[in-house]
Formats: structure tokens, sequence, C-alpha cells
């Protein structure tokens, strides 16, 4: 395993970060999730690799995914050997000092820890003020809850104001962005991802596989998260026709240099200077996979041949605020 350490901290996660939105009580989020058992083992599966870095959120599976990776990890490894990040935002009171200071509670709780390595909020929140969302973050820093903040996809003027915001305040500011980024999906290359490299953000994009688009060429299995995604379908099944000939350029490379189209896929983000992919798994075999693709290294043909095809899509992941409607949401998560 690799290693990387996040923004201007000095936390040290791996290159792959398991996504847990995998994990948790099937029917309250996703049909698909995995039960405490099967969730466990990959989890496991995950450590024995050298992965250290795991992602969550209050709202996956109504909590149950905070709950599965706190026991698993509990019982197979030592707190201080993990990177734990979870998130806030699909709350009551989105982002307010008081939903704030419930939900961190809320979280440690059901992941069974007296603090978290990174707190990401899920989303930008338009209608409580930046100030009082910094500060209540700040607080927790500083009351030793949180090591390091992070957030989630948004419009770059938003994340710049927030970084602002922290800045003249004297408050922490945030070390990860966790974008939705991937072969399919560039639209933050234009505003998002320059802001964030150019304050030493680190990248932790969530859907590095689009879905696990970017991992065959059948645009749609028979597998039960295929069937049943809606929230993958809403974000790739518009621009279908035209992306497949960028899913077939991941299949030619994976031909040439022997691999599958996943570990291409993830290469990619590394050549990109992702410093870690959320990866979701279902099966011990996807960690394999991922783990394997850190030993490939694209050329820089390879990453133009990949890229030469992207045309510009719809916003997929940001949100919208409508005065008269509240909050849109176009997109859920992963």
């Amino acid at each position: 395993m690799k290693y990387t350490t996040l923004g201007n901290t000095d936390i040290n996660a791996s290159k792959i970060c398991v996504g847990a939105m995998s994990f948790g009580k099937a029917g309250t989020m996703h049909d698909w999730t995995l039960n405490e058992a099967d969730s466990e083992a990959v989890i496991k599966h995950a450590l024995d690799l050298g992965i250290n870095f795991f992602d969550t959120a209050n709202v996956y599976s109504a909590g149950t995914s905070e709950t599965y990776l706190g026991q698993a990890l509990k019982k197979n490894v030592a707190r201080d050997k993990v990177v734990i990040a979870s998130k806030v935002y699909f709350n009551e009171g989105r982002l307010s000092k008081a939903a704030i200071a419930r939900e961190i509670d809320g979280t440690l709780k059901r992941l069974g820890t007296d603090y978290l390595d990174v707190y990401i909020i899920h989303r930008f929140d338009y209608d409580t003020p930046i100030e009082e969302t910094m500060g209540a973050l700040n607080d927790l820093v500083q009351a030793g809850k949180v090591r390091a903040l992070g957030a989630s996809a948004m419009y770059g003027y938003q994340f710049q104001n927030m970084q602002q915001v922290a800045k003249d305040n004297g408050w922490a500011p945030f070390s990860t962005m966790e974008n939705h980024y991937n072969l399919l999906y560039r639209e933050d290359e234009r505003e998002l991802i320059p802001i964030c490299k150019q304050d030493n953000v680190s990248l932790m994009p969530y859907s590095p596989l689009a879905a696990g688009h970017l991992s065959h060429l059948n645009w749609q299995t028979d597998t039960l998260r295929s069937q049943t995604d809606r929230v993958a379908m809403g974000k790739y099944d518009k621009a279908k026709d035209q992306d497949l000939d960028i899913v077939k350029r991941v299949s030619e490379l994976a031909d040439k240099y022997n691999t599958s189209m996943s570990q291409i896929a993830l290469a990619w983000q590394w050549a990109k200077g992702v410093a870690s992919p959320i990866v979701g798994s279902t099966k011990v075999s996807h960690l394999d996979d991922a783990a394997n693709a850190l030993n490939l290294q694209l050329t820089a043909d390879d990453v133009q041949y990949l890229e030469a095809l992207y045309f510009p899509h719809e916003i997929v992941g940001a949100i919208d605020h409508n005065p008269d409607q509240g909050t849109v949401l176009i997109d859920e998560k992963k």
C-alpha cells in the first residue's frame, strides 16, 4: 500500500479510501448495501491490504453505515492506526451550529470513537451563514472531536468563500475535498480542482469508477446495484451514448496493459494528482483490484488518449438553490 499526507495536516492516509456507503442495513437508503457481517469482511480485507482510510456519513443507511464501520474497526485494528472520515449536511438544520454540534455527537457514538480524523460537510448550505458553519466546525477542532476538516461537492466560488472566512477568523480551514470526479465527469477541472491545488487541499473524489461504468464495457450489468441504483442512473445515463466512447478507450488501454478497466480508471486518478479516490466495495476482489492499480503508471500519452473525447456535462454533485423552494438536490451521493 502507498500513503499520502492529507493537505497541510499530519494525517497519513492510504492512497485508497474505502467508501462505506456500501455498508449498512439494506432498504434504509439503498437495496444493495452489505449487512454487518459482510461489511466486516470487506473492512477486514481492506485492513489486511494496508488500507487505513475509511469514509462514511451520518446519512448513509440511516446511520447503520457508521455503526457497522465503527464496530468492525474496533474489533480488528487500534484506533490510532486508521483514518476515519464522516460527513454532515443531510440532516435537520443542515450546517447550522446547533445541527453540527448535535450530529457530531451522534456520529462519534455510532462509530464508537472519541474523535474523527476528518469531518466533511456533505454539501454547501445556502441557508446558514458561512461564518456560523465555519465557526461551529472550528469549535469541534478546538474541542478535540475532529482533527481536520473537509468539504464535498460544491461550486468553486463557494469553497473559496468558506476558506476565506476561515482564514479571516483564524479558524481551521478545509484540508480535503470529496468531489465528484472521474473520466466521465470532469467539470470540476474548471474551477474547484485548481482552487484545491492552489491551497494544498487533498482530493479524495467519490465515484472514481462512475458507479461501475468505467469497470466494464456493458453500461448496465445484472448486479442488484446496477439494476436498482437510481442515483447512479440519474448521474450518468443522460450522457450514456457519448460516454460509451470514453469507456471503450478505457477498455483498449486495459487490453494494452493486460489489466482491468478499473485499474486504468484509478491509475488515471493518481496521474491527475488525486490523493485518495474513494472506492466503494461490495466484494473483497474490488479492493484487490484497486490495490493492484497502485502499481500501474500511465504515460502522458495514455492520459491524453483517455481524456480526448470528453465533452461538457451537466453539473452533477454541487447543489443549486431556489429561494422559493429551498435547496434542490442534483444528486445524493456516490
